[in-house]
């Protein structure tokens, strides 16, 4: 499967993490301040090159009943304009209560020093990611069973 970058776009915020080569294990992995549209998708893609990303999984903050809200549509336009610059695939993956689950995880690994800075934003990011990686394991060996 190769590295997958996800994705946890706010409006301060966009929190970064990275899958292992075998596309297995994501981990948070930094955090962007918000600047400009520009040099936001510059920096996510600098990753990408740097880490040798092959696919990139962004959330999508939809509402509870699965509409999408003002804050999807925000993702939506930034991630549209980051499509018109690269050719790496992008795709969206439903990131409702990633948060609740990132401050959990954030909050079990919190007692550890080398944790301790990692904000929501990139553990939400390897969330994402993680469900992402785990629903394509599932697919891949459903592939192989048929």
């Amino acid at each position: 499967m190769g590295r997958v970058l996800g994705l946890d776009v706010g409006d301060r915020r966009i929190g970064l993490a990275l899958s292992d080569s075998g596309g297995i294990l994501a981990s948070p992995l930094t955090i962007i301040e918000h600047s400009t549209e520009q040099q936001d998708i510059a920096a996510i893609l600098a990753v990408v090159k740097e880490r040798g990303a092959e696919r990139i999984v962004v959330g999508l903050p939809r509402l509870m009943n699965g509409d999408i809200g003002p804050q999807a549509q925000k993702v939506q336009a930034f991630t549209e304009a980051m499509r018109a610059v690269t050719q790496i695939p992008i795709e969206y993956r439903d990131e409702r209560l990633t948060t609740v689950e990132a401050q959990r995880l954030k909050q079990e690994t919190g007692s550890r020093k080398k944790n301790r800075n990692i904000r929501y934003d990139a553990m939400a990011a390897a969330v994402i990611l993680q469900d992402y990686l785990e629903e394509q394991a599932v697919n891949r060996q459903q592939d192989e069973q048929k």
